[in-house]
């Protein structure tokens, strides 16, 4: 019999209105999995912690990283779950698949609609979740997101809609699968670049900033960053990457004095193709910018955070696997 742990750490899957009439992450995994079987599948479930995905940072993602790694060296489990937020759902799965050192499955799965909606999703989604960790097919596969019956590789699936059924999408691509009446089912496999080591305590206050590129922007968001002690800045840039002639001498000053910048796009799809002058893409990456390529910009933040705060000298050829 497959044997899969759900770790609990809150999010709409969790959620009930408060004497307010807020939603509010409140009800344990041991309320959420309730007392219904899970077919031929033996499930425990444990929480982590209780909260909205938009109030989690860098020591929780650590906490959960590490979790999963324990259940998942234990020999009687098959696979883990882990119920999240949708908010930030992305970003804690991409960091787990970045570390992910096991053939075993790792699912990330939520909500849409509070646990005490009559049309909520989360029970499904869940089923589902479950069925995944405990399928073979699932094996080798890193981490997965699993929601509302399709299947995504963390390396380039966003949030994509605020309130939708399906709220994520794989950009550039699609999804790998489904879970059905039919059980699971891989239409693709996911390439998955060499892994890192798991965050250690440093990646809690390892500061990684993200500015946004726009009509009339200047510098001093850049420079308040570093002010804060941001070891990296990501520029959100606007088109394949570009600033303007004011952010790009800033670029130029703050790689000498040895703060990583990283180039990304604010737009929602496509890579960062650095090509024009004049403070464009070209001249940033000239003046030392790293080029993120593929990498969405939330995910790319995440990534130089995992590897400066394990001492990692993060250079375009220490990013190359990655972007």
């Amino acid at each position: 019999m497959a044997h899969v742990v759900v770790l609990g750490t809150g999010g709409t899957i969790a959620s009930a209105s408060d004497p307010s009439g807020t939603a509010v992450a409140q009800r344990s995994i041991g309320e959420i999995l309730g007392d219904h079987g899970y077919g031929d599948v033996e499930v425990a479930g444990r929480d982590l912690f209780n909260i909205g995905s938009y109030l989690l940072g860098h020591r929780e993602l650590r906490m959960v990283a590490e979790s999963v790694a324990e259940e998942l060296s234990r020999p009687h489990v098959t696979g883990v779950v882990v119920t999240h937020g949708t908010d930030t759902l992305e970003e804690t799965a991409f960091l787990l698949d970045l570390v992910h050192d096991s053939d075993k499955p790792v699912v990330l799965t939520g909500a849409q609609r509070p646990a005490d909606r009559p049309d909520t999703d989360g029970p499904q989604n869940l089923r589902e979740a479950i069925a995944v960790a405990a399928s073979d097919e699932a094996r080798n596969c890193g981490a997965l997101i699993s929601f509302a019956g399709r299947l995504f590789s963390p390396q380039r699936t966003r949030k994509y809609h605020t309130v939708a059924a399906e709220p994520f999408k794989a950009l550039d691509g699609g999804a790998l699968g489904r879970v059905g009446t039919r059980g699971v089912q891989f239409t693709a496999r996911p390439v998955r670049p060499v892994r890192l080591q798991r965050p250690v305590p440093r990646f809690d206050t390892t500061r990684v900033d993200v500015v946004t590129c726009h009509p009339g922007a200047d510098a001093a968001l850049a420079q308040a960053a570093v002010h804060a002690n941001a070891e990296a800045v990501v520029l959100a840039g606007s088109g394949v990457g570009n600033a303007n002639r004011a952010i790009l001498q800033w670029v130029s000053e703050a790689v000498r004095a040895g703060t990583v910048v990283g180039l990304s796009t604010r737009v929602a799809e496509g890579p960062v193709v650095p090509t024009y002058g004049n403070g464009g893409g070209a001249d940033l990456v000239g003046a030392g910018a790293l080029c993120l390529g593929n990498l969405p910009l939330f995910h790319a933040r995440l990534l130089l955070a995992l590897l400066l705060s394990a001492g990692v000298a993060v250079t375009q050829d220490t990013l190359a696997p990655y972007v």
